[in-house]
């Protein structure tokens, strides 16, 4: 009988990464080859970000961004991409994180995936103009969702969860489950994660306000598990 449960019985998920945003062994700062060249800057995609490998910008989990003299502004960024660990998400994993939302407009916070040009999965996207509205997308194969909360507001906090399944895409929100794209990732997609805190350069969203000189949202847990 006992050997007939140990085969029936589901294998829990096990934990395989838990960020510490002050590991230099699990996280590059200030560099991406999602920015051109690996960065600092990207104004082709409506960016003013100036990547910086500064840890006060990333490493405690608060990730800021502060107003140069040249009109782009200093950013963080951290990548498991050319980490010494190198982690990477694969099919079937599940990836969860607590949230603090920015409150200054032109904050462009995102959790997403990227890896060889592609590969994204954003766990989340938000810009204060839409204030209870996060953007959960699928462009591997092409799905999304403007998920609208009445949870989610400027300075709040927020639960995510994101299963990077190989049929469909599953989110949830504080809890509660909001969106499964029914396209997922397929069977080998593999990708590493990058937490950063953009700037709007105002095609799409406003700009920072002129006297705003510095924003900054929060990741006070992150976490991914696997089969």
């Amino acid at each position: 009988m006992l050997a007939w449960l140990r085969r029936v019985t589901p294998r829990r998920p096990s934990s395989v990464f838990t960020a510490d945003f002050s590991s230099t062994t699990q996280w590059v700062a200030g560099r991406s080859w999602a920015y051109p060249d690996g960065g600092p800057v990207n104004p082709r995609d409506n960016k003013l970000d100036h990547l910086t490998p500064d840890p006060a910008y990333s490493r405690t989990g608060t990730f800021r961004a502060t107003r140069r003299s040249d009109g782009n502004w200093d950013a963080g960024l951290l990548t498991t991409e050319g980490s010494d660990e190198g982690f990477q998400a694969r099919t079937g994993d599940v990836l969860e994180a607590r949230v603090r939302l920015p409150e200054e407009m032109g904050a462009w916070p995102a959790i997403w995936t990227w890896r060889d040009g592609g590969q994204e999965i954003d766990v989340f996207e938000y810009h204060p103009d839409n204030p209870d509205m996060l953007e959960l997308s699928n462009h591997v194969r092409q799905a999304y969702l403007y998920h609208r909360d009445p949870s989610v507001r400027p300075g709040g906090w927020v639960d995510l969860k994101v299963e990077f399944g190989r049929r469909s895409v599953v989110w949830w929100v504080n809890g509660r489950r909001v969106y499964s794209d029914n396209r997922g990732v397929g069977r080998g997609w593999h990708a590493y994660l990058i937490v950063n805190l953009s700037v709007c350069a105002g095609r799409y969203h406003p700009a920072p306000d002129p006297e705003v000189t510095e924003m900054s949202y929060e990741v006070s847990r992150l976490t991914v598990s696997r089969p």
